[in-house]
């Protein structure tokens, strides 16, 4: 494949994206704006590193000046290097999301879950606990979407059965929802 075929799949998938899906997501985002709530998110391997980017830049992208007051808080639960390594070392990989959320988490708070199989046990376990503990639940997914599309309340599918270029277009997504949410967000301070 030559960068053109690429740069077609690329805008391929990206046609093929559910708009419903992408305003779901930042209306929840919104929402958690409004309402003071706390935005966690959590991902493994190259969903880690773009959950980090993500909540960067929920935190820091979505405000309009370094004077702003109000604020959206968000955190990402892939760089708590410490506990997660305790945590997976004590009692086991599959629970670093789950025992964090237990830690730091209120109802009426979000977890946004990025995972291109929809299948890390430690995300499903998460979720899994933030449903049931009042929390709203959104899936960012690859390939079919997996568990995590079947339980999150909320899901943003990439369907696409490569995980290199699911994870490139779930930073587009990031990316324009961050530049969507500064916007709406001025008319919210």
């Amino acid at each position: 494949m030559d960068f053109n075929d690429y740069k077609k799949t690329i805008n391929n998938v990206l046609d093929t994206l559910n708009n419903d899906e992408i305003e779901n997501f930042i209306e929840q985002i919104t929402d958690a704006y409004k309402n003071d709530k706390f935005v966690f998110v959590i991902g493994n391997g190259g969903s880690a590193a773009n959950a980090s980017h993500l909540a960067q830049d929920l935190a820091k992208g979505t405000r309009h000046s370094k004077e702003q007051k109000k604020r959206l808080k968000a955190l990402s639960l892939t760089d708590n290097t410490a506990f997660i390594t305790a945590q997976g070392n004590d009692e086991g990989y599959d629970s670093i999301f789950e025992q964090q959320l237990i830690t730091f988490a209120k109802p009426g708070d979000i977890v946004i879950a990025v995972s291109g199989s929809g299948n890390s046990p430690n995300i499903i376990k998460a979720i899994e606990w933030a449903n049931n503990n009042g929390l709203k639940t959104i899936g960012i997914t690859g390939f079919d979407g997996g568990k995590l599309k079947k339980i999150a309340h909320y899901t943003v599918n990439v369907v696409l059965n490569d995980m290199c270029t699911a994870e490139s277009i779930h930073t587009i997504i990031f990316h324009y929802v961050i530049l969507e949410l500064r916007e709406r967000f001025k008319n919210l301070n």
